[in-house]
């Protein structure tokens, strides 16, 4: 069997644009991917000069060419109308002359145009909560609906934090409304009037991390805005920075972030005076930072730079109370959005509703309420689409808890297996296995003591 048949297959049904240059710049491969990003045919491009086609200086084929050093996932905009993060690298024969440069790009332009659509949406819908504030006679916190005793604490806390500038961290399974907490917060906030801009860490790719975050000066890099571009943390100068997901935070970025909440300062890509900053910021998370911080997974320091002021959002499960009533408020609400009878909630379909132990919090009653007004007949909630609901939900929970259990002790297995070869390698040196695995030695003697491993 052809080798060439073989990786000429591989190269073209590739979802990345792979594309593959010669010293004199002329292109030697250009697979489908590369036609369906950049709208050039095989027929028009091949055996012709790149530069031909892009302009030299949006070319980051070319700086690999001339520098002769790889580049491993930088974000890029060959064109006005492109994003894309690439992973390229000189080309070398056996003789260890260089025979061209091939550059792997992932267009990422969608995921860019709805983060940007995304931020002015929100921008928009901020704008018009605040003047929906100022014409009834509602606060900033009416949208955090119930009067559990729980929920109360919660908002009272949240009020006082408002009060004030300072640094907030809410806490809360997924589905509580963290991110209403924070908004709420910043429209009760002398910064009201000022922007309210919502990062998701846990949406936005690595390679693109930094530019989002932070922006970049003109001249950065090739294919970047001439006049450079602001981040999402200067855009919010003069309002709120809400950080949703925080420990989905690249450890790269936490310490830029970090430096940022020291200073007071932002510093843009290729930037080395910085921007002063009058910013609030607050952020969120579902997950145990102080377990990520003894995995060394996220920075102590940032943790208590962002821990000034502890919100917890209660689950739906501690505030059991509310549940007819924001129960009820969906259904309104849907029912006037989809031009529907409201449905009517009977006693027995109330009490099915507060005995459930909703999972996925007040997301997940928002997503049943919508679906029974869809499906809703005669006016009334169906009981056996209800029951139905719950107990496909119950299987699937039991079956992500058995598949959970299985990999958690999978993967104990593996890291205990690890433990033993690094300290048997090392003669027993604790200090050393510990910094081989990337844990301070205080943690290694927990998984000692947790595994049961012998280190007589």
């Amino acid at each position: 069997m052809n080798k060439n048949y073989i990786l000429n297959t591989i190269l073209a049904t590739e979802d990345d644009a792979i594309v593959v240059i010669a010293p004199d710049c002329k292109v030697l491969f250009w697979n489908d991917a590369a036609v369906q990003t950049y709208t050039i045919h095989q027929d028009e491009i091949i055996g012709k000069p790149i530069t031909d086609f892009f302009k030299d200086e949006d070319l980051l084929l070319l700086y690999v060419l001339k520098t002769k050093q790889p580049v491993k996932n930088a974000y890029h905009r060959p064109r006005e109308d492109k994003h894309v993060v690439i992973n390229s690298a000189p080309i070398y024969n056996d003789n260890n002359e260089l025979i061209g440069v091939v550059s792997i790009d992932r267009d990422v332009s969608n995921i860019v145009r709805l983060n940007e659509n995304l931020l002015s949406t929100s921008t928009e819908l901020n704008e018009l909560k605040r003047k929906i504030y100022m014409n009834k006679e509602e606060t900033p916190f009416s949208k955090m609906k119930g009067r559990s005793p729980a929920l109360q604490k919660t908002i009272r806390i949240a009020r006082k934090v408002a009060s004030t500038d300072a640094t907030t961290l809410i806490l809360g399974e997924s589905g509580t409304g963290k991110e209403i907490c924070a908004q709420a917060i910043h429209d009760a906030s002398a910064r009201r009037d000022g922007p309210f801009i919502p990062v998701n860490c846990g949406a936005i790719p690595e390679a693109l991390f930094e530019s989002e975050l932070f922006g970049y000066e003109r001249g950065t890099f090739t294919g970047a805005e001439k006049q450079g571009r602001a981040g999402k943390i200067e855009m919010a100068d003069g309002g709120t920075l809400f950080l949703d997901e925080i420990g989905e935070l690249p450890k790269k970025m936490q310490v830029k972030l970090l430096r940022v909440l020291q200073e007071n300062r932002v510093f843009r890509i290729g930037d080395s005076k910085g921007r002063r900053l009058n910013v609030r910021f607050i952020a969120a998370t579902n997950q145990d930072l102080e377990k990520l911080m003894n995995e060394n997974k996220f920075r102590s320091d940032l943790y208590y730079r962002l821990d000034v002021i502890q919100v917890k959002m209660p689950s739906l499960r501690e505030r059991t109370e509310d549940i007819p009533e924001l129960a009820k408020y969906f259904l309104k609400q849907f029912a006037a959005q989809y031009q529907m009878p409201v449905p009517l909630l009977k006693e027995e379909v109330i009490t099915q509703l507060v005995a459930y132990k909703w999972p996925g919090n007040i997301r997940e009653l928002r997503n049943l309420m919508e679906r029974i007004t869809v499906l809703a007949e005669n006016g009334y909630i169906n009981w056996e689409e209800l029951t139905q609901h719950f107990n496909l939900l119950r299987k699937k929970v039991e079956q992500k808890r058995i598949t959970d259990m299985s990999l958690l002790q999978e993967k104990e297995e593996l890291e205990k297996e690890r433990i033993i070869q690094l300290l048997e390698k090392y003669n027993g040196n604790k200090s050393v296995a510990a910094k081989k695995l990337g844990i301070s030695r205080v943690t290694l003697y927990k998984k000692i003591q947790q595994f049961k491993i012998n280190t007589c």
